[in-house]
């Protein structure tokens, strides 16, 4: 999970401020629990878009996608322009 440590350090720093991002599990359902919710994942997509250049509007988004940092971290994976180029 090449993107997890960077999810990890946001999500913390924007919904979980007293955990630190080495106690956030890659598999906790982030959404399940309500650590992120409707509007905490606008802020989330818009963070991936500014991060890593994917452009949201051209890419599937699933609800799935964002369920965990393993999720995310997937996503970024698929949607990344580096990958883009490549395929």
């Amino acid at each position: 999970m090449p993107y997890a440590q960077a999810i990890k350090e946001f999500v913390v720093a924007e919904f979980l401020p007293d955990v630190s991002p080495a106690e956030l599990d890659a598999d906790y359902d982030l959404l399940a629990s309500g650590v992120i919710d409707s509007l905490g994942l606008l802020k989330v997509i818009a963070w991936i878009e500014d991060r890593y250049g994917i452009d949201t509007d051209t890419v599937e988004l699933r609800p799935e996608s964002f369920h965990t940092v393993a999720a995310i971290d997937a996503f970024i994976t698929h949607a990344s322009p580096q990958r883009a180029k490549s395929a």
